[in-house]
């Protein structure tokens, strides 16, 4: 009615008055609202209408559904910027975790347009990717090799040889069609491609550059060399850059890697980096992280390394059988204290690695990253501040992906921001999936994509496919 109203020429301002006067598609009644964006933290009423957050209200409000909140934090969505699975049962896990944009941007994928358009429609969150090195450097040296390329395609990259000029020239081409296809950025697995030097890093970090867009990567190893090669080459290329799993990549020097990054960002480099809460990482046993010299370049032995789908620890045998057959296998490099010291440093988002789940198994990042940030580290030990830990799952990661005009909607609560958000009991999330046994997470209560249910009273809405591509133009 209203619209009728404003094209007659009645203006603005009336026909704001009049829209307000209407009945919200869905109203959130008198949950405590914290947004990390503008400090909010208060009993509101949130109105939605057609997919945005309409209205955030002391006084209460009319909806054509009212979902009674009281008790329970209404929080922006959570965005998670580091997620490999994204079928069926990926999904599940992310929706019960308050996840409500999920980003593939480590390795990324190639090519990008096809990862999309297999998504559009079947996604109940939001879902974006960036165009992955590994991927462009594949198709560069072997040509007929035409599968999409993830992180579960990488054992294949490590035998690639050192690239010359029309290799990188070639790859530099494939890396601009994936932005051109509309990738967030350039995703680099260093780790899984050993014959990309320095000088190939900085080129193709160069691309990145030219188009604006952050590279996402994976270091060449652990520990702080590695760290710093990307940071000077980022620095030399001019690139914005982002540091995946500060907390594995660093390990045991993780507060050596921290300064390094903060001297970096004091200088003017912009570079963020994140972690995920355990101390135990995942990848592919058959990719070049576990080539000769795996134990010294990661710190560990083989009894620190557990095969999920049996729930053992390998020995030298086992090893080298389930590498042979090729599978995720999970490794524990990391000390609590290092974890707990990424996950408090002001600077440092969350986000999961969440993995792809085969047969019932897998990290348990990818279930209950967000609820154990939440549960575990805020509530239990005390170690950030509820808002604080919320500002490192949404604020910060819509932030790292400012130049994505849909990512500036979201990641806040206020009026004209996109209706994703998790409403959640502050005393009761938590995780429960462990390194043998996924399970959801507990005490996420609602979730909303783009102004749609796709968890309600904590069950998982049937059909429910609201997700949207984040993509640049």
């Amino acid at each position: 009615m209203w619209m009728r109203i404003l094209r007659a020429g009645l203006g603005a301002a009336l026909a704001a008055t009049l829209a307000a006067a209407e009945p919200y598609d869905v109203v959130l009644a008198g949950g405590r609202v914290m947004d990390p964006a503008s400090g909010l933290d208060a009993t509101r009423d949130v109105g939605l209408r057609g997919g945005r957050i309409a209205a955030v209200s002391a006084t209460p409000l009319a909806g054509r559904v009212r979902v009674e909140v009281g008790g329970l934090v209404v929080a922006p969505g959570f965005i998670d910027l580091h997620q490999h699975g994204f079928q069926a049962g990926d999904f599940e896990f992310k929706v019960r975790d308050g996840v409500t944009t999920a980003c593939e941007l480590e390795i990324g994928v190639f090519p990008v347009d096809a990862w999309y358009q297999q998504l559009a429609g079947r996604s109940p969150v939001n879902y974006g990717v960036a165009v992955s090195h590994p991927g462009a450097r594949l198709k560069t040296f072997r040509p007929q090799f035409n599968a999409p390329l993830d992180l579960r395609l990488v054992s294949f990259t490590a035998a690639l040889g050192k690239a010359g000029e029309r290799e990188l020239a070639e790859m530099e081409r494939l890396l601009r069609a994936g932005l051109d296809e509309g990738g967030l950025g350039v995703g680099f697995g260093i780790v899984y491609t050993p014959a990309a030097d320095r000088a190939e890093v900085e080129r193709m970090f160069r691309v990145a550059a030219e188009r604006g867009v952050p590279a996402f990567v994976h270091v060449r190893s652990n520990g702080v060399g590695p760290i710093e090669e990307c940071l000077a080459a980022a620095e030399r290329a001019a690139c914005a850059l982002h540091v995946v799993h500060i907390g594995s990549s660093a390990s045991r020097a993780t507060a050596e890697a921290l300064a390094a990054i903060d001297a970096r960002r004091a200088r003017g480099l912009d570079v963020t980096t994140e972690v995920y809460p355990y101390t135990a990482g995942s990848t592919r046993l058959d990719s070049a992280v576990f080539d000769p010299g795996w134990q010294e370049r990661l710190g560990i032995a083989y009894g620190d390394l557990l095969w999920p789908a049996t729930g053992e620890r390998l020995t030298a045998e086992s090893f080298a059988r389930y590498r042979t057959a090729g599978g995720w296998v999970v490794s524990f490099t990391m000390k609590e204290s290092d974890v707990s010291r990424a996950l408090v440093h002001p600077g440092v988002l969350i986000a999961s690695d969440g993995i792809p789940f085969e047969n019932g198994v897998g990290h348990p990042r990818g279930a209950g990253t967000f609820a154990r940030v939440l549960g575990h580290y805020s509530r239990e030990r005390g170690e950030l501040p509820l808002m604080e830990a919320l500002r490192k799952m949404t604020l910060l990661p819509a932030e790292r992906l400012a130049h994505v005009a849909a990512m500036r909607r979201k990641g806040r609560i206020a009026e004209g921001m996109d209706a994703d958000l998790t409403i959640f009991d502050p005393a009761t999330v938590i995780d429960r999936a462990t390194y043998t046994q996924l399970a959801p997470s507990a005490g996420i209560v609602h979730v909303l994509v783009n102004g749609a249910f796709v968890l309600r009273d904590g069950e998982r809405v049937a059909g429910a496919m609201p997700g949207q591509p984040i993509r640049r133009p």
